[in-house]
C-alpha cells in the first residue's frame, strides 16, 4: 500500500500501481469526470500513471492553470498530428502551451500556410479529436530516439535529442502520431470539442537568427463550443483596446523608422499623460520621505560588472560605447540600481541617517530582439519609476510594508482592483542564477513573505521568478479583460549593498551593512501606460485625462462665449479646449467621442444669455444633458475625481 497526500493535507491509502483517476474516483465521480491533469511530488504526470511511493498528489480540472496547460499542450499534439497528415513531408520541432493556448513551430519545407487554410486544419484536428485516441506516454532509449527520427529525416528533433541524457527521453502516442514528449497530457482527445487556430508567424529556429525560419501555428482550444465563442468575442474588444491603436487615435506615441524600433517619441498629449502620472506618484513619495535624485543615462562598463548587470544582461543590452580614450567603455544603462548605489556612497552613514529612499524616473536602455518589440509593452528604451531604499535589517519590515502601501495607493487611485502578490522566489535547481549566499537569500525571501501576510495580501508563490539579486513581491494585476499583467514590483537586495561596498556606522560604532529595497510601483511608463490604456479602452480616470471637456460652439457667433467659457475653466483648473471649427454640432460630438473626451460642453444663443453649459457626458445618447453653471461643473469634476483619485 502506499500514502497519498491530497492538497488540503488529508492522506489515503491505495494499493501500490494506483492512478491518478482512481484516486480522483475515490473522491467523487464527478471530479473524475473532470480531471484532466494531476502532480505528483512537484512533476506534472498522466492521470493513468501508476504511483508506487508515498507522495503529494494534486488533481487539476480545466479550471486550474496547469490542467489548462495540459489541455492546450494536448491539442498541440493533435495539430501536429492533423498537419503532418495535411502537408506531407513537413518537419515538426517542438509545440508548448503557453499562456493563453499552444503553438506548434513547423518547417513546412515548400508547402505555405495562410489563413485561409485555418478552417481546413481546425475540422482535421477536431475529426481526430472526435476519436478519442488515449495519450500514452513511453520511454526510450537515446539511440531508440535518434534512429526514429533519422528515419523521418528531421535535424530539429535529432538536434533537442543529442543534448538529452539516455534515460530522461520519453515518446507520447496518440492515435498513428508519435512525439518527442516530457509529459502532462489530458486523458483522450474527446475531450477537445473546439478549436481556433489563431494565426501564423516567422520564428527562428531556437529563437537565433541565425537558424532557420519556421512557422509557427498559433492555437487554442476548450472544452466547449461556448468557451471558444467567448474567448473569440474576448479577443474582438482586445483589438478595439490595443494600445497601438488607441495610441494614434488619442495622439499620444508614435514610432520613427529613422529613430530606430523599440523607442518610443511621445507625442504632446502623450507628454502630458506621462507628466501627471509622474507628478502623482512624486507627490505620493514626497509625502513617504523619498528624495529626488536623477542620473546620467550612459555609465562606464565597470559599473555595470560590479554590479552583476554586465554578466546577467550583457547580452542583451546595446553595445559598449568606446570613447577616444584607450580602454575606457561606457554602457547605455541597463538599470538605475548601480547609479543609487553610487550616490549612497557619496558620504558616510550612520544608523542615525537611515532609511535613505532615493526616487528617479530614470530612462533604461536593453536589446530586446526586433521580433520581440510590441507597441509600448517591449521596448528597447524606458523610464522605470524606480526608487531604491537603504536600511537598517531592522528597518527592513516596516520600509516593506510601507512601499506595499503605496504600490495599493497607486492601484486603486488608477483602478486596478483585481490583483494577486507574486511571492517570487530562487529555483532551488539552478542555483547558479543567482548571486549572494543562502543566507542573504533566505532572509530576504523571509522578510517578503513576513511581510505579505501581515498586510493581509493575496499570494502566491512562484519559484524561479526572483530576480538575479533577491527576491521580489510582484503584483500580478487582472485588467477588464481578465488578462493577467505583472505591474509593480518590491524586492529585497543584500546582495548590491556587498558588492557596492556600501556600510552605515551603527550604535555599536562599528560599521554595518544596509539592506536595500528596489521597487517600482508603474514598473515602466511605457508599459504601464500601454496596460492601463487597454484596462481603460482609453477612458482614464477623470483626473488623468490630457483634456477634461471639450467647448463645442454651436455656430461661430458664440466664439466669445466658449472662450469666456475656456478661461473660466482653467480658473478652475480643469483642463479643456474649444472646437470652434465650421462644422457641425453632430460631427463635432461624433469626433469628441472618438477622443475619448470626458465631457462635452454645447454652447449657444440659451447657455450664452444665461452664462450657463449644457453638459453631455462621453458616451451618453444626448438625451440626459444637464444645463448647469460653471460654478456646478466645477463641482461635479471635482467629485468625480475625489471618488477616484484615493488620498495617500
Amino acid at each position: 500500500m502506499i500514502k497519498i497526500t491530497l492538497p488540503d493535507g488529508s492522506v489515503k491509502e491505495f494499493a501500490q500501481g494506483a492512478t491518478p483517476m482512481d484516486v480522483a474516483k475515490s473522491i467523487s465521480e464527478g471530479l473524475a469526470r473532470n480531471v484532466i491533469s494531476a502532480s505528483f511530488n512537484g512533476t506534472t504526470v498522466e492521470t493513468t500513471t501508476e504511483l508506487t511511493t508515498d507522495g503529494s498528489l494534486i488533481l487539476y480540472t480545466w479550471n486550474d492553470k496547469e490542467g489548462k496547460k495540459a489541455f492546450w499542450h494536448s491539442t498541440s499534439h493533435v495539430m501536429a498530428q492533423a498537419l503532418q497528415e495535411m502537408y506531407p513531408g513537413i518537419k515538426l520541432t517542438i509545440g508548448p502551451a503557453i499562456d493563453n493556448g499552444f503553438y506548434y513551430d513547423v518547417d513546412f519545407g515548400d508547402h505555405k500556410v495562410t489563413d485561409s487554410d485555418f478552417k481546413a486544419i481546425e475540422d482535421k484536428v477536431l475529426a481526430i479529436a472526435k476519436e478519442k485516441h488515449e495519450f500514452k506516454m513511453r520511454s526510450a532509449s537515446k539511440a531508440e530516439a535518434l534512429a526514429f527520427y533519422a528515419k523521418e529525416n528531421n535535424p530539429y528533433k535529432t538536434e533537442l535529442i543529442e543534448n538529452l541524457e539516455d534515460g530522461t527521453i520519453t515518446f507520447c502516442d496518440h492515435a498513428t502520431f508519435t512525439d518527442l514528449c516530457r509529459g502532462g497530457h489530458i486523458p483522450n482527445t474527446g475531450i477537445i470539442k473546439a478549436m481556433k487556430i489563431l494565426s501564423v508567424a516567422g520564428a527562428y529556429w531556437r529563437g537565433n537568427e541565425k537558424n532557420k525560419q519556421l512557422t509557427r501555428v498559433y492555437g487554442i482550444s476548450f472544452p466547449k463550443q461556448k468557451d471558444l465563442t467567448d474567448y473569440l468575442e474576448l479577443l474582438e474588444e482586445a483589438k478595439r483596446r490595443d494600445h497601438r491603436k488607441l495610441g494614434k487615435e488619442l495622439d499620444l506615441f508614435h514610432f520613427s523608422q529613422k529613430v530606430g524600433q523599440g523607442l518610443p517619441l511621445w507625442l504632446p498629449k502623450g507628454a502630458a499623460l506621462r507628466d501627471r502620472l509622474e507628478q502623482f506618484l512624486k507627490k505620493a513619495q514626497k509625502k513617504a520621505g523619498y528624495e529626488q535624485v536623477v542620473t546620467p543615462h550612459i555609465g562606464q562598463k565597470e559599473l555595470y560588472v560590479t554590479s552583476g548587470h554586465y554578466a546577467k544582461y550583457g547580452a542583451d543590452s546595446f553595445q559598449p560605447i568606446h570613447t577616444p580614450a584607450e580602454g575606457e567603455e561606457f554602457l547605455l544603462k541597463p538599470m538605475n540600481c548601480p547609479h543609487h548605489c553610487e550616490i549612497y556612497n557619496a558620504k558616510p552613514w550612520s544608523y542615525k541617517d537611515l532609511p535613505k529612499r532615493y526616487a528617479e524616473f530614470g530612462t533604461v536602455y536593453r536589446y530586446e530582439q526586433s521580433g520581440e518589440l510590441h507597441g509600448l509593452t517591449r521596448v528597447r528604451g524606458f523610464t522605470q519609476d524606480d526608487a531604491h531604499i537603504f536600511c537598517t535589517p531592522d528597518q527592513l519590515d516596516a520600509e516593506f510594508k510601507n512601499v506595499i502601501d503605496l504600490v495599493l495607493y497607486v492601484f486603486g487611485s488608477l483602478g486596478f482592483e483585481n490583483f494577486t502578490a507574486q511571492i517570487s522566489l530562487r529555483d532551488p535547481e539552478k542555483p547558479e542564477k543567482y548571486i549572494g549566499s543562502d543566507e542573504n537569500w533566505e532572509k530576504a525571501e523571509s522578510a517578503i513573505i513576513n511581510a505579505a501576510a501581515e498586510k493581509g495580501l493575496n499570494t502566491v508563490v512562484e519559484y524561479g521568478e526572483a530576480a538575479f539579486y533577491g527576491p521580489k513581491l510582484d503584483f500580478m494585476v487582472k485588467d477588464a479583460l481578465g488578462r493577467s499583467w505583472q505591474l509593480g514590483t518590491i524586492q529585497v537586495d543584500y546582495n548590491l549593498p556587498e558588492r557596492f561596498e556600501l556600510t552605515y556606522k551603527g550604535s555599536d560604532n562599528e560599521l554595518h551593512r544596509p539592506v536595500m529595497i528596489h521597487r517600482a510601483p508603474f514598473g515602466s511608463m511605457e508599459r504601464f501606460i500601454a496596460i492601463l490604456l487597454e484596462h481603460t479602452g482609453g477612458n482614464f480616470p477623470l483626473w488623468l485625462m490630457p483634456e477634461q471637456a471639450i467647448i463645442l460652439s454651436l455656430s461661430e457667433k458664440y466664439e466669445n462665449y466658449a472662450k469666456k467659457v475656456l478661461d473660466l475653466l482653467e480658473n478652475h483648473e480643469i483642463r479643456a479646449l474649444i472646437d470652434n471649427r465650421n462644422e457641425t454640432i453632430g460631427k463635432k460630438i461624433r469626433e469628441a467621442e472618438v477622443q475619448k473626451l470626458p465631457f462635452m460642453l454645447i454652447v449657444g444663443e440659451e447657455e450664452e444669455k444665461n452664462g450657463t453649459i449644457s453638459v453631455r457626458r462621453h458616451g451618453d445618447s444626448g438625451k440626459s444633458n444637464q444645463t448647469m453653471t460653471i460654478d456646478q461643473f466645477a463641482s461635479l469634476i471635482q467629485e468625480e475625481i475625489n471618488k477616484t483619485l484615493k488620498s495617500f
